[in-house]
């Protein structure tokens, strides 16, 4: 029974954990690393065929994002999430594909100018695609039986339409663990969905940190905060972009826009047009609207029974064609523009910018975290200028940062969530957060008497014995490494599919074990410096 890491390991994304026990390999998450570290998308520390199950705890794309990858490199088990998540899995992994499709294309126009050999996606829309037939839709609070031994139960962690922490009874060898991974759990008092629900028994914590090291900070009224902002901005002609994750931050915002018009908030124009500019975050909002009763939280529930919908108001406009994302910069009219990606890596949001970051009369409002690396980082840290479409932009619009505007529960919620716990787990591995942020929950906890670890990529433990197997390796941070480092990493991580190719062939012919042997010398003989 052991428990392997494979991303979100002292960083925020590439959410990443396996389980093996009788025989099989279970996959809990499978993200894609965003920001510092997207050369590690590109491979796998372990052999896609191997393994035998996905468990997904929620839709975001950096807890699901390399299924498609996992499919088209030989995976063909089955994938479990709620009925919710799979909904949202439908078009995020296939918006996530296309824009690999687009990336690649902008960039092997350049490389073919260069003399350069082309790249090739992660994954295309035909591999999202092919992805989406191994999804298999749950229950919230129900037990399921993937396997002897192995029993999981998906419980809402308030985060996102669909998200989940996942229990998992574990039984090997006549000895039984239970082991819950939290998932990324949610903030309390959000719009439209519940607050996390809190779990009372585990043997093993696999737990998120994000804001590990630090509370939110206090807005007495977001509305109110939002509306200011407009305001002000519209006042003097400019434009209001919203950097948005296309699924939930986006119809939170929704939400608030509605509360603003109805109590008339912006004086400069209390009708004011607001646009959401993304296909993907427009088929989301059609999937708030059709799974939002089974999900949402009271106060939501009762304005829907009221016969409102709490994502939807007057000019409010969805558009879907690259043609309404370009008029939107053509015209002059004051309005709100909510885009994604929220952190600026991708998608129609980094054109918005190129457009409105050297405005004065402009604001962009950010409104979830922005991992290291990223544009929407750069931005909030205070860069002067940054380098859009083989241009700098100049940055002279106001940018605002609503740090507690988080799907993110902060650390008290943290210390809250893990709290429920009694008894306290024998271990909680300490993983999705930054350095600083998991070093400081991770000493807060031991300081309340539980036993933390924080695993390292590739670290690997015997839940049965309580033993550290393998210490795992660092990451490399593209930021102050080389690129040389980097594809150590991914030699490293080779050498580790190496070995389990090698376990699994145990029992095998003695032929067919000898002529692997000599392959095997022969590349050290080559490679041995």
């Amino acid at each position: 029974m052991k428990l392997s890491f494979y991303g979100a390991d002292r960083e925020v994304t590439g959410s990443c954990h396996c389980i093996d026990i009788n025989g099989k390999r279970i996959l809990i998450d499978c993200g894609l690393f965003q920001g510092h570290g997207e050369e590690n998308n590109k491979f796998f520390a372990f052999d896609p065929e191997k393994i035998d199950y996905v468990i997904i705890t929620h839709a975001h794309i950096d807890h699901s994002g390399r299924l498609p990858m996992l499919v088209k490199q030989g995976f063909k088990g089955k994938i479990y999430a709620t009925r919710a998540t799979c909904h949202l899995l439908s078009i995020m992994l296939r918006d996530s594909a296309h824009i690999q499709e687009m990336d690649v294309q902008w960039k092997n126009k350049k490389s073919k100018r260069a003399g350069k050999e082309p790249d090739v996606p992660l994954y295309t829309i035909e591999d999202a695609e092919k992805c989406l037939k191994h999804l298999i839709p749950c229950k919230y609070d129900e037990d399921l039986s993937i396997w002897d031994g192995v029993m999981i139960k998906f419980t809402d962690a308030g985060h996102l339409l669909g998200s989940s922490s996942v229990s998992m009874s574990l039984t090997e060898k006549g000895i039984s663990k239970l082991i819950v991974f939290s998932g990324d759990i949610g903030n309390t008092d959000q719009p439209i969905i519940r607050d996390p629900s809190y779990l009372t028994d585990a043997d093993y914590v696999v737990m998120e940190s994000t804001y590990g090291d630090r509370d939110h900070e206090t807005e007495k009224n977001y509305t109110v905060g939002l509306a200011n902002i407009i305001n002000q901005t519209l006042s003097r002609g400019g434009n209001v972009v919203i950097p948005s994750f296309a699924v939930g931050r986006t119809q939170e915002l929704l939400y608030y826009f509605r509360e603003i018009k109805e109590q008339r908030l912006v004086y400069a124009n209390p009708d004011f047009p607001v646009y959401v500019d993304s296909p993907l975050a427009s088929e989301a909002t059609k999937i708030y609207d059709s799974d939002l009763l089974d999900n949402a939280d009271e106060q939501s529930i009762e304005i829907i029974k009221s016969g409102f919908d709490p994502i939807k108001f007057s000019n409010l406009h969805l558009c879907e064609t690259e043609e309404e994302s370009i008029s939107l910069n053509e015209d002059i009219t004051p309005k709100v523009i909510v885009s994604s990606s929220g952190m600026c890596e991708a998608g129609r949001i980094r054109h918005h910018l190129k457009h409105n970051l050297w405005r004065k009369e402009c604001s962009v409002v950010f409104v979830g975290f922005q991992a290291d690396g990223t544009l929407g980082r750069k931005i909030v840290e205070g860069a002067q200028s940054v380098h859009l479409f083989g241009e700098d932009i100049s940055i002279a619009a106001e940018i605002h940062n609503f740090r507690g505007l988080s799907a993110h529960a902060d650390r008290t919620g943290l210390i809250k969530w893990i709290s429920s716990f009694n008894p306290k787990p024998e271990k909680v591995f300490i993983v999705h957060g930054e350095n600083t942020s998991c070093d400081v929950f991770s000493n807060t906890l031991h300081e309340m008497g539980f036993d933390t670890f924080i695993p390292k990529f590739e670290t690997s433990y015997d839940l049965l014995s309580d033993k550290l197997l393998s210490e795992g390796i660092d990451m490399p941070n593209v930021k102050h490494a080389d690129h040389a480092s980097t594809s150590f990493s991914r030699l490293h991580a080779a050498g580790m599919r190496l070995l389990d190719v090698i376990e699994h062939n145990s029992g095998g012919s003695n032929k067919d074990l000898a002529k692997f042997t000599d392959q095997i010398i022969e590349l050290c003989r080559k490679w041995d410096r």
